[in-house]
């Protein structure tokens, strides 16, 4: 049986963080207009034409729970349009990093509910969405420390 050694370097959080906030490069901050905007079209207005006008010629979908594609992103839309009619997302944080936009995101599907905490990426190619990926959080009524999730 062969032993395997790994390295473990510690890097610093600094040496892989993304560009400081307002620092960005007038591309990266075309492309947070446009994730801000598509967000604000798919999830508050619910309007799939709206938000079919910010992305590319195809939508990859990563959460394993969504349909991948632009027919994915619709269905998710109508969901929300039916089942959570009042659901509203506040975008609390933006960043890029090239083509890449993240957000930090409170979603309140309910209103008067704690809601969730969401992180959502985006990659963009020539200006528009072609990719997502995104990790949600309840937000739990009490917290073992004072700090929030926002």
């Amino acid at each position: 049986m062969r032993l395997l050694k790994l390295l473990v370097v510690a890097v610093p959080l600094a040496a892989i963080a993304l560009p400081a906030h307002g620092r960005e490069t007038a591309q990266e901050k075309a492309n947070i207009r446009t994730v801000e905007a598509l967000y604000d079209a798919a999830l508050n207005q619910k309007d799939f034409a709206k938000a079919r006008t910010y992305i590319g010629d195809r939508y990859v979908q990563h959460n394993p729970t969504a349909r991948d594609g632009l027919e994915g992103l619709k269905a998710f839309i109508d969901f929300l349009r039916a089942k959570f009619p009042q659901s509203h997302s506040e975008i609390k944080q933006a960043f890029a990093d090239g083509n890449y936009v993240i957000l930090h995101v409170h979603s309140v599907r309910v209103p008067g509910t704690l809601g969730r905490a969401i992180v959502d990426i985006f990659r963009l190619e020539n200006g528009k969405v072609v990719e997502h990926w995104d990790v949600v959080q309840d937000i739990p009524e009490h917290s073992a420390n004072t700090n929030t999730m926002f």
